[in-house]
């Protein structure tokens, strides 16, 4: 009898799946601190202002770790760092070089996104789609400084999404 070959393919997405749903239901935790639960801040990991990294979204709940941040380990060969606002081009653009996150996947219980959500996308995938001239708005605030490794932060800030804190920023340049 010959025992049937299993691809690499099969036993990675097999091993990451056992890997998720550990991490899903142990609430684990491979980076320091926490949440302060007053300010839905991270109060381990930093924005790329160096401030506290801010939520990038639980609804869908993003993040490597499925904590809602863009918090990053060694595990995260990805970078899963970058907080953008999806759009329809960037998810076109992203299912066009294989990376489809429109199609919903309940087994990993990623619901697909949708343009307008808000997820932690890999700094190369973003910069990628910086390159072809659709990337998607960022969270600064809730993008990880790991993402600085891979895109520059002018390239991030020409890109923000962010409201300034002063609003007075955007009237005056209205007139």
């Amino acid at each position: 009898m010959i025992a049937p070959r299993v691809s690499v393919e099969t036993r990675r997405i097999e091993w990451f799946t056992i890997f998720m749903t550990r991490v899903a239901l142990t609430r684990f935790r491979p980076y320091p601190g926490g949440v302060d639960e007053n300010t839905d801040q991270n109060t381990g990991q930093s924005n790329v202002f160096g401030g506290p990294l801010e939520v990038c979204s639980l609804e869908p709940l993003t993040g490597f770790y499925r904590d809602g941040f863009t918090n990053t380990g060694p595990e995260d060969i990805g970078s899963h760092t970058v907080c953008a606002v999806v759009t329809a081009e960037f998810l076109e653009h992203q299912k066009s070089i294989g990376n489809d996150l429109s199609t919903p996947h309940p087994q990993f219980g990623f619901p697909g996104l949708k343009p307008g959500d808000r997820w932690g996308v890999c700094a190369g995938r973003w910069l990628q789609a910086h390159h072809d001239g659709v990337a998607a708005p960022v969270v600064l605030k809730a993008t990880n400084e790991a993402a600085l490794s891979a895109v520059p932060i002018e390239t991030l800030t020409e890109h923000a999404a962010d409201v300034p804190d002063d609003l007075s920023e955007i009237s005056d340049q209205n007139g």
